[in-house]
Formats: C-alpha cells, sequence, structure tokens
C-alpha cells in the first residue's frame, strides 16, 4: 500500500522523465540507449554558466538548473574539445556562436571525413554532414560539430573496417529522417568504429549518426542508474525538465 501510494504521489508531484533509456544488445555487445522526442523534450548544450565557468561536470548544470525550477533529464558529451574544454569543431548555444564550422580534413577522429554537425532547431534535431551544412545553412538554436560521421544516408563511414583493433567506450547521436528523435548510444564496453555505427543503422534504423568521442565517453540516465563521473567534460548535451516541486 505505501508503494502505491508513494508511486501515486511520483507521478503526480515529480519530473516528467519523457526521454527513453534503455539497454540494448546487439552483436553481442551491450548500449546504453536514450531516445529524446524533439518535439516534445527541450534538448539543448551546456558549456559555460552564465558567470562564465565551465561547467563540466552534470552535477554542476543540475544545481544551476534547480536554481531556475528545473533539473537535468539526461546528459552526455557532445562533442570534442582542447585541452581547455573549448570545442574543437563548430559550437553554437542559445543562438551565439562560439567556435565556426571546421571543413578541411584534419588529424585524429575529428578530421576523417566525412565529419558532421548536429543540429537542434525548433522541435526538431538533425545530424547534417559537414559540407552539407555548409551549403545549405540550417537555422540552428544549438549546433555541435564532431566527427566522423557513423552513418551517412544509411551507409557506414567508408574507413570503418569490420576487422578493425582500435576499440574503445564511445558515444554518439543518430537522428530520423523527419528530425523528430534524437537517440543518443554509448557503449558499455569497448568497441570498434564499425561495431559502434552498425548499431545505429542496423539496430536503430537511423539514417544518419555521429560520433562524440571515446574513451573519456559519459552518461548521466537515472533510469538506468548512470551518473558517470570523471575529469571536466567540454561541450555537454541534455534534456531540460520541470523539477520536483
Amino acid at each position: 500500500m505505501i508503494k502505491k501510494v508513494l508511486l501515486a504521489f511520483f507521478m503526480l508531484s515529480g519530473p516528467a522523465w519523457s526521454t527513453n533509456c534503455y539497454e540494448l544488445n546487439h552483436a553481442r555487445k551491450v548500449f546504453a540507449i536514450c531516445e529524446v522526442d524533439v518535439a516534445s523534450e527541450e534538448l539543448r548544450l551546456f558549456l559555460y554558466s552564465q558567470s562564465g565557468e565551465l561547467y563540466g561536470q552534470f552535477g554542476k548544470i543540475d544545481d544551476a538548473l534547480r536554481l531556475n525550477g528545473q533539473s537535468l533529464g539526461f546528459a552526455m558529451n557532445a562533442g570534442m574539445y582542447h585541452e581547455n574544454r573549448a570545442p574543437v569543431g563548430h559550437y553554437l548555444e542559445d543562438g551565439q556562436e562560439l567556435m565556426g564550422v571546421i571543413s578541411n580534413a584534419g588529424p585524429g577522429n575529428f578530421g576523417l571525413l566525412p565529419n558532421g554537425v548536429l543540429c537542434i532547431s525548433s522541435g526538431q534535431a538533425h545530424v547534417i554532414e559537414t559540407l552539407q551544412f555548409v551549403e545549405t545553412s540550417p537555422e540552428c538554436i544549438h549546433a555541435t560539430q564532431s566527427g566522423p560521421m557513423l552513418v551517412i544516408d544509411g551507409k557506414l563511414h567508408p574507413r570503418f573496417l569490420p576487422d578493425s583493433t582500435s576499440r574503445f567506450v564511445r558515444n554518439g547521436v543518430g537522428t530520423n529522417a523527419d528530425g523528430s528523435k534524437a537517440v543518443f548510444v554509448m557503449s558499455n564496453s569497448p568497441v570498434t568504429f564499425h561495431q559502434f555505427g552498425s548499431v545505429f543503422r542496423d539496430a536503430l534504423d537511423l539514417p544518419n549518426a555521429l560520433y562524440f568521442d571515446g574513451n573519456i565517453s559519459r552518461l548521466y540516465a537515472p533510469e538506468l542508474n548512470r551518473n558517470d563521473f570523471g575529469f571536466s567534460l567540454g561541450p555537454i548535451i541534455g534534456t531540460v525538465i520541470s523539477a520536483i516541486k
């Protein structure tokens, strides 16, 4: 009886946990998945507080949101960054550009073309290949560039090798064709790029997906009892929900 009363109270007064997080088994690997309905949830990027201080941790973002009667629903790191935590590629937050688009090839995973941009607009989110992003200049409220692309129009990145020996814990995002859903994925164990990209293409049936990072990948997902902690992060993406009253 007590459990039923507590459950009813939570449903009436607690936050609206609309992000759907779960674990998925694919090709003998386990992946944490968080699906966001972009039309009904507030999905956004976080880097610096209003005072200019680096957030760096999920807890700091949640603390700041709670001052405004909100809370952090789900979050993960959202793109590569320099030692000072500044974003490597294009970064746009609340319409303010902190870093322009980098369209040329370069060293490391970021420069493994084609790379791409996650563009969040009003009620939609799209993963867009960088050159297409430059050409079309979509209107974004938030945007983060990273690389490489994992899935491009339904095909894996051409440089991914099925027999690669490079394995890391990896995280990234994919979007559906109409931009109504963004799906965030993190491997629970080290995987190759080919294994990671195939989750988006084969298991989740998403036409476009973008790699965020590897090795330092972290996730905040209360549904999965995840609140990963470590060194300060650069860009972070997450959903904002109403806090418990």
